[in-house]
C-alpha cells in the first residue's frame, strides 16, 4: 500500500513538473506585450494574418510568430559623402533624415530592413541631387535643396510604408583654396557696392549743386552773400590771417592784354 501511494505521489509530482516546464516554454511564445508606440506583425505558419497591438497580444504557440516594429520618428545621420558639384568643385556633405514607419505591414513584408534601406536611399539621393547643383546654389538655396531631397527620398521609400518628414543638410565642407576664393569674391563684391554708393552720393551732390547754381544765377547778390559766408567758414578762430578767394573771372580781366594796355595809358 505504501508503494502504491508513493508511486501515485511521484506520478503527480512529475506531472506537475511537466506542466510547469511546458508552461515556462509555451507561455513566453504565446503572450506578448507591445508598447503604445509599437505594433506586432503576426504570421501564422509563415503567412501574414494581421497587425496587432498595442497592449497584450495572444499567439498560438509554435503556430504564430510576431515581428515587433517601432512607429516612433527615427533620426538617422547620413554619413559624409564626397561629391563633385555641377561646376566641378569637390565638396564633402553630410545630412540628417527624420522618418517613421506608418504602415507596419509594408515595412516588414516589402523590405528586409527598412532603416538600412532608407539610409542607402538617402546616401544615393544626396549624391545625385547635389551632383546636379552648383556650389553657389548649394550654399545659398539650401532650403530648396532640402525640400527636393525630402520629396525624392519620400517617394522612393513610400512603397515600404515609410514617411520621410524632414531632410536637412548639416555641413558643407569645401577645400581651403575654394574658401579663399569665396572670401576674395565677397571682398570684391563689398568694394563694388562701396564704390557704387560713393558714386551715387557724388551724383546726388552734383545735382544739388546744379540746383543751387541755378538759384544763385537769378540774383547776383546771392553770390556775394555766399562769398562772404565762405570767408567766414574758412577763417578759423583767433587767426590773424584772412584768406580771400578771388573769382577766376576777375583774374582773366587782370591778365587780359587789352586791359593791361588801358591801364598803362591811364598811368601815362
Amino acid at each position: 500500500m505504501y508503494e502504491v501511494v508513493r508511486f501515485a505521489f511521484s506520478s503527480v509530482l512529475i506531472f506537475i513538473l511537466f506542466v510547469i516546464l511546458v508552461t515556462a516554454i509555451v507561455l513566453p511564445s504565446a503572450i506578448r506585450i507591445t508598447q503604445e508606440y509599437e505594433r506586432g506583425v503576426v504570421f501564422r505558419l509563415g503567412r501574414f494574418v494581421g497587425v496587432r497591438g498595442p497592449g497584450l497580444i495572444l499567439l498560438i504557440p509554435f503556430v504564430e510568430r510576431m515581428v515587433k516594429v517601432d512607429l516612433r520618428t527615427i533620426t538617422m545621420d547620413v554619413p559624409p559623402q564626397e561629391i563633385i558639384t555641377k561646376d566641378n568643385v569637390p565638396v564633402r556633405v553630410n545630412a540628417v533624415v527624420y522618418f517613421r514607419l506608418v504602415d507596419p505591414e509594408l515595412g516588414v513584408l516589402k523590405v528586409e530592413n527598412f532603416v538600412r534601406a532608407t539610409s542607402q536611399i538617402a546616401q544615393t539621393t544626396l549624391r545625385s541631387v547635389l551632383g546636379q547643383s552648383e556650389l553657389d546654389e548649394m550654399l545659398s538655396q539650401r532650403e530648396a535643396i532640402n525640400h527636393r531631397l525630402q520629396q525624392i527620398i519620400d517617394e522612393q521609400t513610400n512603397p515600404w510604408g515609410i514617411k520621410v518628414s524632414v531632410v536637412e543638410l548639416k555641413d558643407v565642407e569645401i577645400p581651403q583654396e575654394m574658401q579663399r576664393a569665396i572670401a576674395k569674391q565677397a571682398e570684391a563684391e563689398r568694394l563694388r557696392r562701396a564704390k557704387v554708393i560713393i558714386a551715387d552720393g557724388e551724383f546726388q551732390a552734383s545735382e544739388k549743386l546744379k540746383q543751387a547754381a541755378e538759384v544763385m544765377a537769378q540774383n547776383p547778390l546771392t553770390i556775394q552773400l555766399r562769398f562772404l559766408q565762405t570767408i567766414a567758414d574758412i577763417s578759423p578762430e583767433r587767426n590773424t590771417t584772412t584768406i580771400l578767394p578771388i573769382p577766376i573771372n576777375l583774374l582773366s580781366h587782370i591778365f587780359n592784354p587789352a586791359y593791361l594796355q588801358s591801364v598803362e595809358k591811364e598811368d601815362k
